[in-house]
């Protein structure tokens, strides 16, 4: 059985001896990313710790109205990915401080210069959905990582989950079901039919836990 202090220990084992060490938490929309990643850094050194959110990287709403996107709001083609991957170069490189942007649910924003990362952090763990995608420009973000999670949830959990999250921020019981239905879980799909393997595949249930052969290169080395 796997627990979430055996999952940070293993960061802090792969990660000895690295000057920076890139983690990436992927995971259909309500998998509960930002929960496992919160959970993990509380785990890790703090002052050697950050959490880099992939949503603070979505497309603001006037530009979605623009692209004619709004409605599909957090499909893959609604985030700067590639600002994404350049902030993610820009940490692999160790800049000396950096700012970086996060979301806020409740606005429905991406707020710039939210974090700092300051080069003593050695750990950054990166959560998003689409981290693990294979194909598109997504696909080029695995380079940048030097360990993946993925987070398994059922289906039907995270259609729960889904239409919670949007009644707790407000919503009416039929937008939220609306909102689900067409944007959502087309998500959820997208992310469990075209997300690549992961090093570890994280569950609710600690059973289900398994991670692949440590000594078993999954991919080539990170890249600046």
């Amino acid at each position: 059985m796997t627990s979430l202090d055996d999952l940070a220990d293993r960061i802090r084992m792969r990660s000895r001896g690295a000057d920076r060490f890139v983690v990436a938490i992927a995971g259909p929309p309500g998998a509960g990313k930002s929960t496992l990643a919160a959970s993990l850094a509380a785990r890790l050194p703090p002052a050697e710790t950050a959490v880099l959110q992939a949503d603070g990287f979505h497309f603001d709403n006037d530009l979605l109205v623009r692209l004619g996107r709004r409605d599909r709001k957090g499909a893959p083609d609604t985030f700067d990915v590639a600002g994404l991957d350049v902030m993610l170069g820009r940490i692999r490189a160790r800049e000396d401080r950096l700012v970086a942007p996060v979301f806020d649910r409740g606005l429905d924003v991406a707020r710039a210069g939210a974090i700092e990362i300051g080069a003593q952090v050695r750990l950054v763990l990166v959560e998003g959905n689409y981290l693990l995608l294979t194909r598109g420009p997504w696909a080029a973000l695995r380079r940048r990582f030097d360990l993946t999670i993925r987070i398994d949830v059922p289906r039907a959990e995270l259609e729960r989950r889904l239409l919670a999250r949007w009644h707790e921020l407000g919503w009416s019981v039929a937008a939220a079901r609306a909102w689900v239905d067409g944007n959502d879980l087309p998500n959820v799909d997208t992310v469990l039919a075209d997300s690549g393997p992961a090093d570890f595949v994280w569950s609710p249930d600690p059973a289900a836990n398994r991670t692949l052969d440590p000594n078993e290169p999954t991919r080539e080395p990170p890249v600046a």
